[in-house]
């Protein structure tokens, strides 16, 4: 990767503090900032990675799944560059995976595009487990179908999984091969499947250019059809004003003795101090980075972290234990090509039946199974096929499968959590998070039910051998609960807008602040939270406290 160890900025530094700092330039941080600077609030942003050019990424070339072992892996503690914090996840049963950059995890997200169901907001009510949000499903559709727009997202309408609404803006990728074959299936079998929407354009949208379909997209896009906020709202956000730093790692928030943030401290590539001052802090630095800053904010006033006076800030982790299950066909199916960000979903077997003997489901999406390179490695299923059998390995292998991902609901347990770790630090000599989270009985229970019944649906296509990952460890995509959103301060660190109980002027607009985790990819709903969130502050804007 091109990283520079020098201090980036992108539009002009504000005369003064800034109305709003932002930390982190991911999804979240990405949408407030468009949204606060086109309504003319002065916004800095401090991102510790940089602002990777798409010629960077390897998907066009040969080496790309070589690459995405290494230099583009999720992985931080693989990456292991200076931008990055390690992570000790010795004490985790899933490692947990994110970038650091503009754009964030979302320059190496699939693109999956689902919103959480209306169920999701009320797992209390209905299943007597967890937390009710304090929103609906309905409070948070206009927000997902304005984000949807800003994005640009590929999708059919009329899904009824989902109650009605606005349709997608752009028509629906093309589901391939092994997908009409599985849904085919479904419908034999009577069970729910849809093109899965997608923030991956299938014609060209707001100048950028459409999907190639090569398959590549947890490489970075190199075409820009796959959306990340580098592409979709920085650029807006400077053209209105906006500051973005990078290189800038914060080290903590500092607050006043009236009990208001003041602005953040932070370091650049070369070790040098800085702060920048500002009237109000968005925090937007992921479901293990927001967490991290927080604890690492202690004080006086906040002996046990910012904004933490319900003990509740680093817990609650959710991760979303993953299994997947690929059926191996006959037929050449080219399922090396196509969007990663799956072709069709189904919610066959989301909502909860106590028959199963556990509680809530899981999402399938249904996504290509890679290039030569994971064709010829051993099978998920632990053969080893080398010497004078291995091209026939791969020929047998290459194109013919099609692969189940499932996203199974992770209900939130104290227990799992984040907090500084006493020994690893990062390149800055900042205490790294570590994680302590066990996979509960019940999602153990949720994958086996949902492993046995996607295996069905891939006999069904015609597969002759299915291969199961039974719960992967590298599948922590999806950080989402460690500062959770609720009406009550004595068991929520941030209210239903976003606003930290404890700190007026503090916000979370990450993953953090999930109550529940539901069990379809987050990042639409992470947007369409940070979007509400964001339309809250400039419609208070004149009752915000001016602290400089």
């Amino acid at each position: 990767m091109n990283v520079s160890a020098e201090v980036g900025v992108s539009g002009d530094r504000p005369d003064g503090p800034a109305d709003v700092l932002i930390i982190g330039a991911g999804a979240s941080g990405g949408v407030v900032a468009r949204r606060l600077a086109e309504a003319g609030i002065r916004v800095v942003c401090l991102e510790q990675g940089a602002w990777h050019d798409r010629t960077e990424y390897r998907g066009a070339e040969l080496d790309w799944e070589l690459t995405a072992r290494r230099q583009w892996s999720s992985s931080p503690n693989i990456r292991a560059l200076p931008e990055d914090y390690p992570v000790d996840d010795e004490r985790s049963d899933v490692s947990p995976l994110m970038f650091a950059g503009v754009g964030g995890s979302m320059i190496l997200f699939a693109g999956a595009w689902p919103r959480m169901l209306p169920s999701d907001f009320r797992v209390r009510s209905l299943d007597g487990v967890a937390d009710d949000w304090p929103l609906t499903y309905e409070d948070l559709r206009p927000y997902y179908e304005r984000s949807d727009r800003q994005i640009g997202v590929s999708g059919l309408g009329g899904d009824p999984a989902y109650p009605p609404g606005e349709d997608p803006p752009l028509p629906p990728l093309p589901i391939g091969a092994g997908g009409l074959r599985v849904a085919r299936a479904h419908s034999r079998l009577g069970w729910h499947w849809w093109p899965e929407p997608n923030a991956i354009l299938s014609a060209p949208y707001d100048g950028r250019n459409r999907c190639v379909q090569r398959g590549t997209c947890m490489q970075g896009c190199g075409e820009g059809a796959k959306a990340s906020t580098d592409l979709t709202h920085w650029p807006r956000a400077i053209a209105h004003g906006a500051t973005l730093i990078t290189g800038a790692r914060v080290s903590r928030i500092e607050t006043n003795s009236a009990g208001l943030a003041t602005g953040a401290h932070w370091i650049d590539g070369a070790g040098t101090e800085h702060f920048q001052r500002a009237n109000a802090v968005v925090v937007a630095a992921n479901g293990i980075g927001t967490p991290r800053l927080l604890l690492m904010s202690s004080s006086e006033a906040h002996p046990d972290g910012l904004a933490n006076s319900s003990g509740l800030v680093g817990r609650r982790l959710m991760m979303h234990p993953f299994a997947n299950v690929t059926g191996l066909f006959d037929e050449q199916l080219e399922s090396w090509q196509g969007h990663f960000g799956c072709s069709i979903e189904s919610f066959e077997f989301y909502e909860t039946d106590e028959r199963r003997g556990f509680v809530r489901g899981a999402k399938w999406g249904l996504a290509p199974t890679g290039g030569p390179v994971n064709a010829a490695l051993p099978s998920r299923a632990g053969a080893q096929v080398w010497g004078a059998d291995h091209h026939l390995h791969v020929r047998s292998r290459l194109g013919h499968g099609a692969s189940w991902g499932l996203f199974g609901e992770d209900l939130p347990d104290e227990e799992n959590r984040v907090t500084l770790s006493a020994t690893a630090t990062d390149s800055s000599g900042l205490a790294a998070p570590e994680l302590q989270y066990s996979v509960s009985e019940n999602s153990r229970r949720m994958l086996d039910f949902h492993i046995e019944k996607a295996s069905e649906s891939l006999t069904e296509a015609g597969a002759h051998t299915i291969e199961v990952d039974r719960l992967m460890r590298y599948s922590g995509w999806h950080l989402l609960g460690t500062a959770r959103m609720g009406t009550d301060p004595t068991t929520s660190v941030v209210d239903e807008w976003n606003r930290a109980h404890d700190v007026p002027n503090l916000f979370v607009v990450d993953g953090s602040c999930f109550v529940t985790s539901g069990g379809v990819n987050p990042t639409s709903t992470i947007c369409a939270l940070a979007l509400r969130a964001a339309d809250r502050m400039v419609e208070r804007r004149h009752d915000q406290p001016v602290v400089w």
